[in-house]
């Protein structure tokens, strides 16, 4: 492996851990709809911000090789290394058991995942049939308030139009961290520089449309009210109550509650719910649900019915069939589905 034959920032060190690929595939989970501050800097690795850092990402037969970018000082000075790529100076080494910590928790890698596989195959033949050709599809843990405001992006759109949609957001309000191959890179903002007076309007220029007043509405009333820490609290609430909370913040509705519940407040049972898994829990399922419509009651019942299927990580099982979906969606001769909330379909969430 060729681990310089990544963006020529000026990696630290390369470091791995053992990873199999049964345990984890980034390929399926950065590229899945569950992030969208990812993408495939050259083949086979994956490049993209993760606790306010820059991180190259590969995997290598039973280990992810990983390394960490110097951010760049504020005034942008930077000097060439031996082998001539621009290194930003300033910046600390970063401890290894530290930087180890952060892909464990990110990737929650204390979660056996081929146990999970047999069990959710056991209870489910459909899902043992379409599992077998996407192992290592696992839940990634987020930022909360990242991924709350990125998820609020998603109504009525599609993965490809969200990531770019995030990346103008990161570029315009967020910090930048580095430069790869003269392509800046930016943290995720912080609520504060969402809560501006001209927010809203700065994001409309974007191209958030109605978005626009959700994103800055909800990160002016996180700031205002339970405050970056006590959205992460929510992690330690119940899965209702959690969920109670963040469909009180404006452009949330059950479906993306759902995601930031799963993705970012460790509630594994959490299942999103969009017209298309309403429609896989009747026909390919056969689960008898009442109304025509995805009500809230509806989605209870979708969500409880999934839950009763899979057990108490039905979230992470939902993934596994989500990514299935998506990848089948993408095969030549084929149109795809571009769902934005580990891929909504065109039906909108909380955001009229």
């Amino acid at each position: 492996m060729k681990l310089r034959d990544v963006p020529s920032a000026c990696p630290r060190l390369w470091r791995s851990l053992p990873v199999p690929p049964a345990e984890l595939r980034l390929d399926l989970v950065l590229s899945s709809g569950q992030t969208f501050r990812w993408w495939e800097s050259s083949p086979g690795a994956w490049t993209g911000v993760l606790g306010g850092r820059v991180w190259t990402l590969r995997q290598e037969r039973d280990r992810l090789w990983y390394t960490v970018y110097e951010e760049e000082e504020e005034d942008g000075d930077a000097c060439p290394d031996k082998d001539g790529d621009v290194c930003p100076t300033g910046a600390a080494e970063p401890d290894s058991a530290e930087t180890e910590q952060i892909l464990r928790d990110y990737f929650q890698l204390d979660v056996g995942l081929p146990a999970l596989y047999r069990a959710w195959g056991a209870a489910d033949p459909l899902f043992r049939k379409v599992a077998k050709d996407f192992p290592g599809v696992r839940v990634l843990r987020q930022d909360p308030v990242e991924c709350l405001l990125s998820f609020i992006c998603t109504s009525n759109n599609h993965i490809s139009r969200i990531t770019a949609m995030i990346e103008r957001l990161c570029c315009a309000f967020g910090r930048r961290l580095c430069h790869l191959d003269a392509r800046p890179v930016h943290a995720f903002p912080s609520l504060s520089a969402l809560t501006g007076a001209d927010a809203e309007a700065r994001l409309r220029a974007l191209g958030f449309g109605y978005r626009a007043k959700f994103v800055s509405g909800s990160a002016r009333a996180i700031a205002e009210g339970l405050g970056a820490e006590g959205l992460c609290r929510l992690r330690t609430v119940p899965y209702a109550e959690a969920r109670r909370v963040l469909c009180t913040l404006p452009g949330v509705g059950t479906k993306v509650a759902d995601c930031v519940c799963l993705m970012a407040l460790d509630k594994a049972e959490a299942v999103p719910v969009d017209t298309h898994v309403w429609h896989i829990a009747r026909q390919r399922y056969g689960a008898v649900l009442g109304g025509r419509s995805l009500t809230p009651r509806a989605h209870q019942e979708i969500g409880d019915f999934f839950r009763g299927l899979w057990g108490p990580r039905a979230g992470w099982a939902q993934a596994v069939l989500f990514c299935a979906d998506l990848r089948k969606g993408q095969e030549p001769g084929r149109r795809g589905r571009a769902r934005g909330c580990r891929g909504q379909d065109s039906h909108g969430d909380g955001a009229p």
